[in-house]
């Protein structure tokens, strides 16, 4: 009798990390619908909602970032690093784990310490332009190493044997076909009709400034029905900014907290806040532009998509890695950059009423993102996770 595969998967902190990770474990079922997938990460990230509500096991470490912020705390991050990767070790043992995977973040550091503790094989993804601190480590304990941008080899260890796969996205975005949805996701939304929609998106919690930005332009194109505002402001800020909204006279009152709270189409707003996008294959079917973060995964979720978009980074990600990300794709003249700085109501109107205007141009940056792997990204990176199980695969070997 085979072996079910058995796979634990390093991934948390942000949605940046996690759901590239469920991406591989849908690939990973795909490919075996009798493997045993689970996840290790930490008791303070997203993983905590994110991973069970999908359908996986989580297993939590004690783990502490790998950030100079944590000031004397940091000189704990060795003693740290060894019990979390003595648990996960633990972890890997009862799962009878076949592969690791890494999926960048500090909560996968130990994942791929307990791989090298237990003699077990081991792959890690870079999903950054600009690899992060847990990764540049976890390269040095492995042999196997994938990144979604060619540019990310430069800044690993060992980053010439490195297998270029992309960025695994959610299989409906990997296929999504935007005009054919769009019709669904107008009504899922409540847009009115003949509105243009952009969709601000701030990652998994929200990001203030986008937010702010959002309410001002809310205020400022009040009364017109030509354009319509998407807000996802992550949980904490909704109930403050559907207030503001209505303060403004550009937003309805809340009916209910529905995760998609559709607009009340009757009354004319302008802008709707959401505390979350749990289809983001409506999302960008519906919009017309985002303005959003460049987390590596929203970049590739836009290259694959044909999504115009507005980047402003995150300034305080580490090694400015957001800045690098946005590049590939305004490099491109897929997207326009925009400092967080400068990301003010007045400026984006600047900027966005011509785009809006012209749908022509925004067609033009639609197509200019090259899609790369992204969409192959998870099966191509599941291929490689059961090979180094020991299981026959079409991909080919790891190559510089």
């Amino acid at each position: 009798m085979r072996t079910p595969l058995s796979v634990v998967i390093g991934a948390g902190g942000t949605g940046g990390h996690i759901y590239p990770g469920l991406a591989l474990a849908e690939a990973l079922r795909r490919a075996d619908p009798d493997a045993v997938i689970s996840f290790i990460g930490t008791e303070r990230g997203l993983e905590t909602t994110l991973i069970p509500a999908a359908g996986y096991r989580l297993h939590t470490v004690d783990m502490i970032p790998f950030d100079p912020a944590l000031g004397a705390k940091r000189f704990l991050l060795p003693a740290a690093l060894l019990r979390s990767g003595a648990q996960a070790r633990a972890v890997l043992r009862r799962q009878q784990a076949q592969v690791v995977v890494g999926m960048g973040g500090y909560p996968s550091a130990p994942a791929i310490v307990g791989a090298k503790m237990a003699g077990l094989p081991s792959v890690i993804h870079e999903s950054n332009a600009v690899p992060g601190r847990a990764n540049q480590f976890a390269a040095r304990l492995t042999e196997h190493l994938t990144v979604a941008f060619d540019g990310s080899r430069a800044h690993l260890s060992g980053g010439e044997r490195a297998l270029t796969v992309g960025m695994p996205i959610a299989a409906s975005l990997a296929a999504l076909d935007r005009p054919a949805l769009r019709a669904e996701a107008r009504r899922a939304f409540g847009i009115p009709e003949g509105a243009r929609v952009v969709l601000f998106n701030g990652g998994s919690l929200g990001a203030a400034r986008l937010t702010a930005a959002a309410v001002g332009l809310a205020a400022r194109w009040r009364g017109r029905s030509d354009v319509h505002l998407l807000i996802k402001t992550g949980p904490a800020a909704l109930a403050e900014t559907r207030r503001k909204l209505v303060d403004a006279g550009a937003g309805a009152v809340a009916r209910g907290e529905a995760r998609q709270q559709p607009a009340d189409a009757a009354s004319g707003p302008v802008a709707q806040a959401v505390p979350y996008l749990d289809r983001m294959d409506l999302a960008y079917a519906v919009a017309d532009l985002v303005v959003c973060r460049a987390g590596s995964a929203t970049i590739a979720e836009l290259a694959t998509t044909g999504v115009p978009a507005v980047l402003v980074p995150y300034p305080h990600a580490p090694g400015d890695h957001q800045t690098h990300n946005a590049r590939v794709l305004s490099d491109a003249g897929a997207a326009h950059l925009v400092p967080d700085a400068e990301t003010t109501a007045d400026r984006l109107a600047e900027l966005i009423d011509p785009l809006l205007a012209d749908p022509a141009r925004l067609a033009v940056m639609g197509r200019a993102a090259d899609p790369g792997n992204h969409a192959r990204a998870a099966d191509l990176l599941a291929e490689t996770v059961i090979r180094l199980a020991g299981q026959p695969t079409t991909t080919r070997e790891f190559t510089s």
